[in-house]
């Protein structure tokens, strides 16, 4: 199949749908059936269920830029948390809700409980699915919530991939923004995207840009139950990229990417959010340090072969 047949699509549907004024009113606890009932008659929700469950039976790596496109429109719904949720609710027997569901893994706010209508927890094999029961976080406009009660550690890894594959799309988004307020923003007589300063800052940016998506890519590559050191590269570089592209993005902004009118702060707030959820950039070291040290004997240039 041509991706583009697939990804074309879902960008006009994200585009349609998602605009900045809607993600605003969602944050500010506006309705969001009509955007959610959108993606639910798309039938892109269904893209990783098998087949054989009245799916699309799309691999995740195939599945990748359709989830990226979700961070890079900052889309306000748990929509990739729903595609990987149906995808294991359908294969473990379960029936599957029409409504939003999160994953909570016990790690952090869990990203977008407090607009979803089901939590899921348990494992790949065995998922568990109740009703939505959050605390706020109490942060203004935060979609996440605190979820307590449910163990959902084992869903780590591939919600740890499904953050990085966020993170890639609103990094590779905000990395355009930034080039291109840097060509159009003028001080002392030239665009401050001349200056080599602010040149350096941009090819950073893009560097970690690059990184994310590379990173978010390795995660991809072993499929819904991934492999605990490709969640660790995955979600360690996206996390670690996340937060010098915000930094440098707001650097380069100045002022106006702090303001609540301008679109920046939809995309960066996410990416912070992200680079916490289900394990930061030292948590997925860790693991991957334990990971190593468990295969001591094995030369390093081998263990990152085998990764």
């Amino acid at each position: 199949m041509d991706m583009s047949e697939l990804i074309d699509p879902f960008a006009r549907l994200i585009e349609d749908v998602c605009t900045p004024a809607a993600i605003r009113e969602i944050e500010q606890g506006g309705d969001s059936s009509a955007m959610w009932n959108a993606f639910v008659e798309s039938g892109f929700l269904d893209a990783l269920v098998a087949e054989e469950f009245g799916g699309a039976g799309l691999s995740l790596e195939d599945a990748a830029p359709l989830i990226a496109l979700l961070g890079r429109h900052a889309v306000p719904l748990p929509v990739g948390d729903t595609m990987i949720a149906r995808a294991l609710l359908a294969a473990a027997g379960v029936e599957v809700p029409e409504g939003p569901i999160a994953i909570a893994t016990g790690a952090g706010a869990v990203p977008f409980a407090a607009v979803a209508s089901h939590i899921l927890s348990g494992t790949a094999d065995a998922p568990v699915l109740t009703a939505a029961k959050i605390d706020p976080t109490g942060v203004p406009h935060d979609v996440d919530a605190h979820v307590a009660g449910l163990d959902g550690a084992a869903l780590r890894p591939i919600a740890a991939v499904l953050r990085a594959q966020l993170i890639s799309g609103a990094a590779g988004r905000v990395m355009e923004m930034t080039v291109a307020y840097a060509n159009e923003r003028v001080q002392f007589g030239k665009p401050i995207g001349k200056q080599q300063a602010v040149q350096q800052q941009l090819s950073v940016l893009a560097e970690q840009a690059v990184a994310a998506r590379i990173a978010a890519a390795i995660g991809a590559r072993s499929g819904l139950q991934p492999k605990p050191a490709d969640a660790a590269i995955a979600k360690h570089g996206a996390s670690l990229a996340a937060g010098q592209v915000a930094a440098i993005a707001h650097a380069v902004h100045g002022a106006i990417g702090i303001s609540e009118e301008y679109d920046l702060q939809l995309l960066t707030r996410r990416l912070h959010g992200w680079r916490l959820a289900d394990g930061s950039e030292s948590y997925w070291a860790g693991l991957l340090g334990e990971l190593r040290l468990a295969a001591a004997a094995s030369p390093t240039a081998d263990f990152i072969r085998g990764a």
